[in-house]
């Protein structure tokens, strides 16, 4: 992601162990068929106290617990960490609708399509200022009080404007412009010869969050092609409110308030970090990769991941901590299985803003490996599966220049893993093990909705709005906070 900033408020849920499980439900109004700019607004907008999540549940209107497979698994499967062999039981999956009363008619043939969604990027310079507008308003991404959440558009567009020049620096020595909407196409027909390969045929769609193709634009496809069954696969390994959690919501708007998506079974693979399959892929890269230094043995493995905000996993109960270390877990299980016993260590890239981000922070941990002697380092790029700026500008460019000045001598990074066919074969897997247990979504509504639809009051709230955001914005302490964490 090219930036996140902002902090959520969520409820504490009663966890059990070190993970935490959100199991609240959330109501989403009329208006969430509006223009794509206001969608996410939308369905926050009904929240009834302060003291509500942001996303009230990564499954808003799904069940706690759903049976693969004979077995049942809670939202967002946190398992404890078994030996590798006894763990991989399960897709991540879940399901869509609480209360499942009406089911897709009867069809003489069943069409089935595959839902691929990822975060997006500018595909041109020019593309990078509303690109970054439309990160910033999305209510996951920067989080504000009820009674300032008429703000939201007029801060995004405030700090997209800002932001925007040296993120057009970074997308310009990339070559202008991300590659991700081309990968994420290049997997989408992947996943489709694997799955004909196992002879399931289905359409493969590809919705982005932030720009082209948008979610929005993929599920009208969806509809006009009258798919009749359908598996969402987020292309994050692990499940963050920031990503995942965004783009389900979406999902959930536009489902809700149509009569033809909303009788469609759908099944949701949330998380998918510790399939098998994944895990030897990444395994598998990793392995080929220190054979390229000359002396394998020593090389630290060094995994980043991208960073959130504390306060999502802290006060939010975002899991995305907890999966991120069972991932590596996995993996570094995997390696010693093949007799491969170095090193490794976990830290977080691509914070933003002045707001606490997980740690460690991998600037950081870079300087301190050099220091304390490291001249061999691989960097593991944990939370892409696809390459893009995070990739091929922050780690290849400016770590890899950090670590370089730091006393690193050899520097090595392992590919996204893209194309890889052991990787897409177990998406192809993931998708065939989620479709039984599709299940409708439920059409009621919530009575607690308190959206204005009044033209004038929209325009009042985003003049005052914009007043206000100017004024903070440009304070002297706000100023000193973009100097130092966002330009």
């Amino acid at each position: 992601m090219d930036a996140i900033s902002g902090s959520v408020l969520l409820p504490r849920v009663k966890i059990s162990g070190s993970h935490r499980h959100l199991s609240t439900s959330h109501h989403f109004s009329p208006s969430c068929l509006l223009a794509r700019s206001s969608i996410s607004q939308c369905c926050h907008s009904s929240e009834s106290k302060e003291s509500k999540a942001i996303i009230e549940s990564s499954s808003d209107s799904f069940d706690k617990r759903t049976s693969i497979s004979g077995r049942s698994y809670l939202w967002g499967p946190h398992q404890k960490r078994k030996p590798l062999g006894q763990m991989f039981c399960s897709t991540g999956l879940c399901t869509y609708g609480v209360a499942a009363t009406e089911s897709h008619p009867h069809v003489a043939e069943e069409k089935v399509g595959v839902l691929l969604l990822n975060l997006g990027g500018p595909e041109t310079l020019n593309d990078v200022q509303p690109f970054l507008y439309n990160l910033f308003a999305d209510p996951d991404i920067i989080r504000l009080p009820r009674p300032f959440q008429f703000l939201q558009r007029p801060l995004a567009q405030l700090i997209s404007v800002l932001r925007a020049p040296k993120s057009k620096e970074g997308y310009a020595s990339i070559g202008g412009g991300s590659p991700l909407r081309r990968i994420t196409d290049e997997q989408a027909n992947a996943l489709k010869k694997a799955l004909e390969e196992k002879d399931t045929y289905v359409n493969v769609y590809v919705g982005m969050r932030y720009w082209h193709p948008f979610t929005e634009d993929a599920v009208q496809k969806i509809k006009r092609d009258r798919i009749t069954r359908l598996v969402v696969l987020p292309l994050y390994p692990q499940y963050s409110i920031s990503t995942t959690g965004s783009s389900i919501r979406v999902l959930q708007c536009l489902f809700r308030e149509d009569a033809y998506l909303s009788r469609m079974p759908v099944s949701i693979i949330e998380s998918w970090y510790q399939r098998e399959g994944y895990i030897k892929s990444m395994a598998d890269l990793i392995e080929n990769e220190l054979h390229i230094f000359s002396n394998p043995e020593e090389v630290m493995i060094f995994f980043s991941a991208h960073g959130v905000p504390v306060s999502y996993v802290e006060d939010a109960g975002d899991p995305y901590r907890d999966q991120m270390e069972e991932c590596i877990y996995l993996i570094m299980q995997e390696l010693k299985a093949r007799g491969i016993k170095n090193d490794h260590t976990l830290a977080y890239q691509s914070r933003v803003g002045p707001v606490q981000w997980l740690k460690p922070y991998t600037d950081e941990v870079i300087v301190e490996l050099g220091q304390k002697g490291v001249k061999s380092l691989l960097a593991i790029p944990i939370s892409f599966v696809s390459e893009h700026i995070e990739t091929l500008e922050e780690i290849d460019m400016e770590y890899k220049e950090l670590a370089l000045e730091s006393g690193i001598q050899n520097w090595g990074r392992v590919p996204a893993l893209g194309c890889t066919p052991s990787f897409i074969a177990d998406l192809a897997d993931a998708v065939l093990e989620a479709l039984p247990s599709a299940t409708a979504v439920s059409t009621s509504k919530g009575t607690s909705e308190e959206v204005d639809h009044s033209p004038l009051g929209y325009l009042t709230k985003l003049f005052f709005g914009s007043v206000l955001a100017f004024v903070l914005f440009f304070s002297p302490k706000m100023i000193l906070a973009f100097r130092n964490h966002l330009l």
